[in-house]
């Protein structure tokens, strides 16, 4: 006896082959048999009615890390269809971490999360003990590796913390991370140079790992960050991603991400093996500090304070600040603020700087710089500062898979975040497939669960096949579509009729069931 039969199920296997109608049985979590098969057979039976039978999506960008262990339901994944998620993305990743950086983390969460972990298995275990819906797989964090090092200095390692690193992203390897990602805009990867990044990659051929990026820049110099994610792939010796890759600034739009899709299309030419993530949106979403110059990170977040409130060097930052940002002409406007930890600001999610400072009576430079302080660091904010042009040309390359960048969180909060954190896989087939019609269902399909599987070398997911891990997804392809927007991003998508993980079922019609069937995914296992 099977535990679950479909019957008439369009098939859409994740393989980017054509779609075909078949009956799939599911037993012990696994696809058991596909074809004919007769309903007497089962234990439970689903008229598919010929929906869109597909993989469960595997988020290849997320920053579940600690919302996994807060919420997990996982609602904001398992509501759009995804059943596996890669955590420790833009170089940050919670673990390793020294005994005093682990105490800070413990108390900034307050009763959230249990912190009691250094390293990564022992995260990871912490997830298991916790429960997931999701299935869950991470990278570490070169961010966290370097603050375990050597702290926050902007300045290079010694020869000695080089090792240390090494070690540390050895360690995490061999613990079961997927590989190494950066996050240039971010401190202490801000203040490393190529050469670190090159000897750490190193570390990853041997375990079979990959190295994500997000890149220096992604504006003005994009083509020359791309050139650099490149080239660890050429001196390391291994596959590269680009992270969330975009073109931003005006100026810069519709010509420059052809000028670095052609870039990508002729390292792969050469033998490169260079991949895109991506998320459908024309906005983008991260902390307010992102906007500050380079050095005023320098030593964390305590020293970027006590910057920020020094009278000479407070207008040094915002005349660096306005210097930055000079050509592009809506950076306040378009820049909305989605989280502060305060009640005091609770008043300024949701509206854009601009609307603040004029609120405020304030220059918006002075009330952006004034919102960091008062909020320790703490602000997140959402931009628009790309065009759906190159959305769409990045999109339609057949290296490009989805990531969302978003995380782990409830449809029950009054946080404002971005959109993608509920809808980016509902919207890629709803928008760009059957609205624009850009590709076809298999290969928006294949975007989202074989092709991030064969990247992560996930052998047993992505792909409706027996033998497979029943990670799977009904949804009525005429009526799927986003229904998170900027305003009001904490709903359900629409059209995702069921969900399962591991062959239980996680939600239906837009409702999560409080299953808990999730699996910790670690490499080589």
């Amino acid at each position: 006896m099977f535990d679950l039969l479909f019957k008439n199920a369009k098939v859409v296997d994740g393989a980017n082959t054509p779609w075909y109608i078949a009956d799939v049985a599911v037993k012990d979590g696994k696809i058991a048999k596909i074809g004919k098969i007769c309903e007497s057979t089962a234990a439970k039976v689903v008229d598919a009615k010929h929906n869109v039978l597909s993989p469960g999506f595997i988020d290849s960008h997320t920053h579940s890390d600690y919302g996994i262990l807060k919420h997990k339901y996982s609602e904001s994944r398992i509501l759009q269809g995804v059943t596996t998620e890669l955590g420790g993305d833009c170089g940050s990743s919670p673990m390793p971490l020294t005994p005093e950086r682990r105490d800070a983390i413990a108390k900034s969460m307050s009763d959230e999360v249990k912190v009691d972990w250094l390293d990564a298995a022992g995260y990871l275990s912490s997830v298991e003990r916790n429960g997931t819906s999701v299935n869950f797989a991470m990278m570490v964090g070169h961010g966290t590796i370097r603050a375990a090092a050597m702290g926050y200095d902007d300045r290079d390692p010694t020869p000695e913390e080089l090792q240390k690193m090494r070690d540390l992203t050895a360690e995490s390897m061999e613990q079961g991370c997927f590989g190494l990602t950066t996050g240039f805009i971010y401190s202490p990867g801000c203040f490393s140079k190529h050469e670190e990044i090159v000897e750490l990659a190193k570390v990853l051929a041997p375990y079979g790992g990959f190295y994500k990026s997000h890149m220096r820049y992604e504006g003005d110099n994009v083509i020359q960050s791309v050139e650099e994610t490149i080239d660890v792939a050429v001196q390391a010796g291994i596959p590269v991603q680009v992270d969330h890759h975009k073109v931003t600034g005006r100026k810069n739009w519709q010509y420059k991400a052809h000028a670095t899709m052609a870039l990508m299309e002729r390292a792969r030419e050469r033998g490169i093996d260079v991949t895109v993530d991506q998320y459908p949106y024309p906005a983008s979403a991260t902390g307010l500090t992102s906007t500050l110059p380079q050095w005023a990170y320098d030593g964390g977040s305590e020293k970027m304070i006590e910057r920020l409130k020094d009278p000479a060097l407070r207008v040094k930052i915002i005349q660096e600040m306005r210097d930055h940002f000079a050509d592009i002409l809506k950076v306040w406007s378009d820049t909305f603020i989605t989280s502060v930890p305060s009640e005091k600001n609770a008043w300024v999610k949701g509206k854009n700087m601009q609307e603040i400072a004029d609120q405020l009576g304030k220059d918006p430079f002075d009330a952006a710089v004034d919102l960091i302080i008062e909020e320790d660091g703490d602000v997140r904010q959402l931009s628009f500062g790309m065009c759906e042009e190159d959305i769409e040309h990045i999109m339609k390359r057949p290296f490009v898979m989805i990531g969302s960048d978003g995380g782990t969180a409830p449809l029950d909060t009054d946080a404002v975040p971005h959109p993608r954190t509920y809808g980016t896989f509902p919207r890629v087939i709803a928008e760009y497939c059957r609205r624009r019609k850009l590709f076809s269902l298999e290969t928006a399909v294949h975007k989202m669960t074989g092709m991030p599987a064969a990247r992560l070398g996930l052998g047993d997911r992505g792909v409706i096949k027996v033998g497979m891990w029943a990670d799977l997804v009904l949804f009525d392809f005429e009526k799927i579509n986003d229904t998170p927007t900027f305003t009001k991003p904490n709903v359900a998508c629409e059209g995702i009729l069921q969900v399962y993980v591991n062959g239980v079922l996680t939600a239906e019609n837009g409702v999560h069931t409080g299953a808990v069937a999730g699996k910790v995914l670690r490499r080589g296992q």
